[in-house]
Order: C-alpha cells, then sequence, then structure tokens
C-alpha cells in the first residue's frame, strides 16, 4: 500500500483492522464499511500476484542464452528435408506454405504460453510444464471441462515423453550413420552401424549429465554453429550452376500439398522446449510479445527453412531426395564436411532434446528420492540414456518409427491441444469481435487433422518400404 489510512479508532491511534481492510468509501450511521475480498484472500486484493517477481531460478537463463535454445531446437534435422516438401508444393506454393505453417506452429507455442501466464496468476504459481498448464486450464475452467484435468496431464507427458525419446534414439542413429558415411571414402571396412551407436553411448551420457539449461547454453551454441556451417556448405552446392526457374513448376499438385505441409510442421515444431524455456528464463515476461524472443526466433528459422527448400527443388527438381544432403556429392571434402559438421550438431542437440524426457522423469520421481537427491537424478539419467541408445541400436531401422510418431504426437500436442488449452482457460472471457479466435482455432485443428492423416500415411509407407 502507497498510503495508510488517515482514520483513528477511539484511542486516537489507527486500528490494525482499519490499516489491513480496505474500505468501500462508504458509511452508515457513522460507521465505516469495510470491502471484503473474493474467497477472503485479502492480501491478493491488496496486492497483485506477480509471478515473474516471484519466481525462484536457481540458474536463470538469459534472454540471448533462451534464443539459442530456442534455434537449437527448431534447426533439427528436418530441414534437410525441407527440398523434398517444395518438390510436393512447388516453388511459390511452397514459400507461402512454408510462412503458413510457421505462423500457427508459432502461434500454437505463443498462445500455450500466453496461457501460462493467465494460469500463474489464477494459480499462484510461477512455473508450469505443458502438461501443468493443460491440467490447471481444465481445473479452473468451466465445469465441463474439470474431469479431464488429470487425462490432459497424462496426455500431455505421454506424448511429449515417447516423441522425444524415441527422437533422441534416431538422433544417435542419424549420427552413426553420418559418421559412417563420411570414413566409408577413406576405410576399406567401417564399423556396423550398431557398433558405430554402441560406441556413443558414454559420450551421450556425459552430455546427458549436464545439469539445466544454463549450462546447455554453449552446448547448444556449438551446435548451431556446426548447423549453421553445414547449411552454409550445402547452399554453396545449391546455388551453383543453378538451373532457371522456369525449369521448376510454381504450383504443384494440390493433392500433393498436404504432404509439404506435414513435412514442413515436423520439421518446425517445437512445442515440448517452450515451457522448459519459459521456466528457466530471467524475464519470462520477454518470450511473447511481437519482438518476443520466439517470434525472433521462429522468424530467422522461417526464413532459412525457405531458403534451403526453395534452393534446394531449385537445383535437383525431381531428383531431389528425403535429405538434401543425399544429393550432395559424397567424394568431395566440402560434402563430407557437411555430413561432419550435421553430426555434430545433432550430437549436441540430443542434450536439449533429452532435457525435456529429464525433466518429465525426474518430476515424477523426485518425491521419492529425498535422501540421495543428486545421486538418483544422475543414475536415473544413466540408465535413460542406456535405454536411448538400447533403442537404437537394436532398431538402426528407427526413423519412419519416427515419422509415424512425430505424425501422431506433434499434430495433437503442437497444434490441437494449444487451442483447447485456450478456449478453455479464456472461456469466460470470451473469444474476441465476432469470436474470431474460434474461426483461428478452427483453422488450426483442421491443419492438425491434415498433418495428422498424410503424415501417418508417408510414415507408415515407408516403413512398409523399409520392410519390403
Amino acid at each position: 500500500m502507497t498510503e495508510k489510512p488517515q482514520m483513528e479508532g477511539q484511542n486516537g491511534k489507527t486500528t490494525e483492522l482499519e490499516v489491513f481492510l480496505p474500505k468501500d468509501e462508504s458509511s452508515t450511521n457513522g460507521i465505516t464499511k469495510y470491502k471484503i475480498t473474493k474467497d477472503g484472500d485479502l492480501e491478493a486484493d491488496i496486492h497483485e500476484f506477480d509471478p515473474f517477481k516471484a519466481r525462484e531460478n536457481e540458474h536463470p537463463v538469459s534472454d540471448m542464452d533462451t534464443l539459442t535454445h530456442l534455434l537449437k531446437a527448431s534447426l533439427g534435422t528436418g530441414i534437410l528435408s525441407m527440398p523434398a516438401a517444395f518438390k510436393a508444393s512447388g516453388l511459390v506454393m511452397g514459400i507461402f506454405s512454408t510462412i503458413l505453417v510457421s505462423i500457427i506452429c508459432t502461434h500454437c507455442s505463443y498462445i500455450l504460453v500466453v496461457c501460462a501466464h493467465e494460469l500463474y496468476k489464477r494459480s499462484g504459481k510461477t512455473q508450469m510444464s505443458f502438461a501443468d498448464v493443460a491440467e490447471e486450464a481444465c481445473k479452473r475452467g468451466p465445469k465441463w471441462a474439470r474431469r479431464f484435468a488429470q487425462p490432459a496431464r497424462h496426455t500431455v507427458l505421454i506424448g511429449i515423453f515417447v516423441t522425444y525419446f524415441v527422437t533422441c534414439s534416431c538422433y544417435s542413429v542419424i549420427v552413426a550413420k553420418n559418421i559412417i558415411y563420411v570414413l566409408e571414402n577413406y576405410l576399406e571396412n567401417t564399423l556396423s552401424e550398431r557398433y558405430t551407436i554402441a560406441i556413443l553411448l558414454v559420450p551421450l551420457i556425459l552430455l546427458a549429465y549436464v545439469p539445466n539449461l544454463k549450462y546447455l547454453a554453449p552446448v547448444s551454441m556449438v551446435a548451431n554453429v556446426c548447423m549453421g556451417l553445414g547449411l552454409g556448405i550445402t547452399l554453396y552446392y545449391l546455388v551453383i550452376d543453378i538451373p532457371s526457374i522456369t525449369e521448376r513448376p510454381l504450383f504443384g499438385d494440390i493433392t500433393t500439398l498436404p504432404i509439404s505441409v506435414s513435412i514442413t510442421i515436423f520439421a518446425i515444431e517445437a512445442i515440448g522446449v517452450v515451457m522448459p524455456l519459459e521456466n528457466h528464463m530471467e524475464t519470462p515476461q520477454h518470450f511473447t510479445g511481437i519482438c518476443g524472443v520466439l517470434n525472433q526466433g521462429m522468424s530467422g528459422v522461417t526464413l532459412v527453412y525457405i531458403l534451403l527448400g526453395f534452393f534446394g527443388y531449385l537445383k535437383y527438381g525431381d531428383a531431389t531426395a528425403g535429405s538434401i544432403t543425399h544429393n550432395l556429392p559424397p567424394t568431395e571434402y566440402a560434402a563430407q564436411a557437411v555430413n561432419v559438421l550435421i553430426a555434430i550438431a545433432v550430437f549436441f542437440t540430443f542434450g536439449l532434446q533429452f532435457y525435456v524426457c529429464i525433466d518429465i522423469a525426474w518430476s515424477g520421481l523426485k518425491d521419492k528420492c529425498t535422501k540421495h537427491e543428486v545421486l538418483s537424478q544422475y543414475v536415473m539419467r544413466t540408465i535413460m540414456v542406456v535405454v536411448c541408445v538400447a533403442i537404437a541400436i537394436a532398431v538402426p531401422t528407427i526413423i519412419p518409427f519416427v515419422g509415424l510418431i512425430g505424425a501422431l504426437c506433434f499434430s495433437i500436442l503442437g497444434l490441437m491441444l494449444p487451442v483447447a488449452i485456450e478456449v478453455i482457460t479464456f472461456w469466460d472471457k470470451g473469444f474476441g469481435a465476432y469470436n474470431w479466435k474460434i474461426f483461428k482455432d478452427i483453422v488450426v485443428v483442421i491443419t492438425g487433422i491434415l498433418a495428422l492423416i498424410f503424415g501417418s500415411k508417408s510414415a507408415l509407407e515407408d516403413i512398409v518400404a523399409l520392410y519390403k
């Protein structure tokens, strides 16, 4: 309070009651009336709860470090498939579809954080995971939504954990494949994929031991530099001896456009790391906003996706491979450097993606490991990495299965669930003039359904072709 009440009690002193109870500035028969706050929360009426000031982070992350993590999460191996996305949509339509998908995916991440900030104030919490946001939205939403609180929480936890855990298994396979791809040019006999993946076990365990996102920031920076150099060399190959634009269709077949959209969604989607990044920010309110960290990062990511997709398809046309690095000449040093750089980038990306799994697993175990908390956490991390690598060794052809899981999980978790959370969170506040938010959410849900159908179809075809 900036000013104490000036009224005095019978003894000439201001009474404690008059200091702490806000008046409604009216009286009856000389008796002052006091306003009692809703739910009996007197302090909340005097001082509005600020979750950002109340948040306590042992290792807060700066805006720049958060931006670095966001770029690393979105600039994954999926970007190498962007020329294939342009192949399915055409040069001009590919640009528009990439921008549209980026806007939709960024918007879904944006509204998830906005809903979290609203729910912080309602619940008195200062941090929430994606699962917490889903649960709190249902608990504090309309009556019909409250019974979905626990199912929503479990859906998010299981979906994100499975998706990112299997993706990390896929990363170990990708790193091994790129290493073997280069070594085959110099060695007559190279190790098999399974042995190469097994050799990666110890380095991956050490990477998983990095305790928090603050210390992962340099790791993400190295990954960004390697990915940037790899993409720069790739773009060099794409722009030399480039054919005329007239040799490629500007607009593809409408029947293949959904395939392009699904490829782009699974390449650019990073919904699982959004809340962990926001939770560890020193200034979480900077994550949103027109020039916030989220919009800055995704704008740059979208531009890089468009450049690689456009020039990749323009250069190779119908011969464009599922991963553009497969079109590069394998015997040239620069092309080999691309594979090495991408292998390093994917290796370090493992740390950030695996942190999501660690965060979920530790949240479920920490209450049972209070005696030896540090030791228990490192044992858990070790076991998780061993299982992750064991899956990759057992099924080195895991990549098509990751595509299927991504189609199922990212379309639901990354697109449909955030808009559902928005509707429930702001149910009582309304949805804007003419309910425009409802129409916007319908577009997002339709996009998610298309990504689910065509992404699953493409992944299943890859799996069938693999085992044929």
